[in-house]
C-alpha cells in the first residue's frame, strides 16, 4: 500500500503524522486552549471591565486552573517530545552525537523564530524560551533516571522562586497578576512598542528558561516511560498522578484566588510569600496533572475517535503555527491599530476572545490536515533543523 508524503519519513528526518502517538498531539491541542486563556487577559487594559461577579469567578477560575499552569504543561511536553524524537531517530540509525546536535539545532531555530515573534509581534513568547531550554538541556536526554528526578527537584525552587516574585510583587501592591504582566498598547505607537519588546527580551528569555526547566525535566522522565504513549498501560499511574496533582493544585491555589477576589482582606506579609510562593509551586504539579488528565481521555478517545478528538489531535500537530496564530488574532482584536477593544473588554471578555481563537484554529486545523498541510511554522523548522 502506499503512503502519501506527509506519512512518510526519510531514514534521519521527522517523523509522519502517521505514526504519532494520539496522547501528546491531543495533550498539545487542548494546551493551546490554556495557553490563550493564559495570554489574552493581558492585553486588555483593565481586568475589572464588565460585570464584576462574572470577573471574579472567571478570576479565581484562572488562578486555580490556568495562571501558571499553562507554562508547566507547555514545558512537560516539550521534555516529552525531546525524548521522543530521539528514541525515533535512534532506531533509525542516527547515533547519539547527531541526535544531540539535532536537538541543539532544533532548539538555536526555535530561538531565532521565538526572537522574530517577539520583535514582530507580542513580547510574549514561549518558542525561545522553550528553543532555549532544548538547547541547555540536550546533553540530559541520556542522564540516569534519578538525575533527572533530582534535576527537577533542585531546579523547582529557582523557578517557584522567580515565578513566585512576581506573583508577590502584584499581590503586596494589591493589583491583579494580569495588570503586573500587562501588554496591552494603552497609547503607545508601534515603534516604541517594537523597541519595548526587543529590550525586555533578554531578560523574559532568560527568566523563562529558569521557569520551564522542571517541567521540562519531568517530561524527559515520563517519555521514557512512554506514559502518554501507552496511556492504557500506564493508566494507575496516571489516575494516582491525576488525584494528587490536582487536590494539591487546587489547594495551593485557593489562597491566592481569595487574596484577589477580596475575600481574604488584610493578608500578614508573611502570608502573602507563602501564598506566592505556593501558587505557582502547586501550579507546576496542575499542569503536569492536566497532561495527565488528557492522557486518560486519550484513552477512550483511541477506541472512539470521533470528529472532535480527530481535529483536536490536528491542531496539536500544528501547535506551533497556530501559535503564532493566537498572537496575530489578540494584536488584531486588541491592539488600537486593530479592532482596539483593549479598552472595552475585561477579564470575561479577554477569555471569551481567547476561545473563539481556540475554536477557530481548530478549523483552521482540520482544514490543514484535510488537505495534508503539515503548518507553516512545523515545515520552515523542519527544513532547517533538517537540513545537512
Amino acid at each position: 500500500m502506499r503512503t502519501s508524503p506527509q506519512e512518510q519519513a526519510p531514514p534521519h528526518g521527522p517523523t509522519g503524522l502517521a505514526a504519532r502517538a494520539l496522547a501528546p498531539d491531543l495533550a498539545r491541542g487542548l494546551m493551546l486552549l490554556a495557553i490563550a486563556f493564559a495570554h489574552a487577559p493581558l492585553f486588555v487594559v483593565d481586568v475589572d471591565r464588565g460585570s464584576a461577579v462574572a470577573n471574579e469567578i472567571a478570576g479565581f477560575f484562572h488562578l486555580l486552573f490556568v495562571h501558571n499552569h499553562a507554562r508547566p504543561m507547555f514545558a512537560f511536553l516539550f521534555g516529552y517530545a525531546l525524548v521522543q524524537l530521539l528514541e525515533r531517530q535512534l532506531r533509525r540509525g542516527n547515533d547519539w552525537v547527531g541526535v544531540r546536535k539535532l536537538q541543539r539545532r532544533r532548539g538555536w531555530w526555535l530561538v531565532a523564530i521565538g526572537f522574530i515573534h517577539v520583535a514582530v509581534l507580542v513580547p510574549i513568547d514561549i518558542l525561545a524560551v522553550y528553543g532555549m531550554a532544548g538547547v541547555l538541556l540536550a546533553g540530559m536526554l541520556r542522564a540516569k533516571d534519578s538525575t533527572l528526578l533530582w534535576t527537577a527537584g533542585i531546579s523547582l525552587l529557582p523557578a517557584t522562586l522567580v515565578v513566585g516574585f512576581a506573583m508577590w510583587l502584584a499581590m503586596s501592591q494589591n493589583i491583579s497578576p494580569y495588570a503586573m504582566g500587562s501588554i496591552a498598547a494603552d497609547d503607545r505607537g508601534i515603534g516604541e512598542m517594537f523597541l519595548a519588546r526587543l529590550q525586555g527580551w533578554p531578560y523574559a528569555l532568560a527568566l523563562g528558561v529558569i521557569s520551564v526547566v522542571p517541567g521540562v525535566v519531568a517530561g524527559m522522565w515520563a517519555a521514557r516511560r512512554r506514559i502518554l504513549d501507552e496511556p492504557a498501560r500506564n493508566r494507575r499511574f496516571l489516575v494516582r498522578t491525576v488525584a494528587i496533582t490536582t487536590v494539591l493544585s487546587v489547594v495551593g491555589s485557593v489562597p491566592a484566588g481569595l487574596i484577589q477576589a477580596g475575600v481574604w482582606a488584610r493578608p500578614s506579609g508573611v502570608a502573602v510569600w507563602i501564598v506566592a510562593l505556593a501558587q505557582p509551586l502547586t501550579g507546576y504539579l496542575g499542569g503536569i496533572g492536566m497532561a495527565a488528565i488528557i492522557g486518560l481521555i486519550a484513552i477512550a478517545a483511541v477506541r472512539r475517535r470521533g470528529r472532535l478528538t480527530t481535529t483536536i489531535e490536528a491542531l496539536g500537530q500544528r501547535s506551533m503555527s497556530l501559535y503564532l496564530f493566537q498572537s496575530t488574532v489578540f494584536i488584531a482584536v486588541f491592539h488600537p491599530y486593530g479592532l482596539g477593544l483593549q479598552d472595552d473588554l475585561g477579564l470575561v471578555g479577554a477569555l471569551g476572545v481567547a476561545a473563539a481563537t481556540w475554536l477557530i484554529s481548530l478549523v483552521i486545523a482540520d482544514v490543514m490536515r484535510r488537505i495534508g498541510h503539515r503548518g507553516p511554522a512545523e515545515i520552515l523548522l523542519r527544513r532547517l533543523a533538517y537540513r545537512q
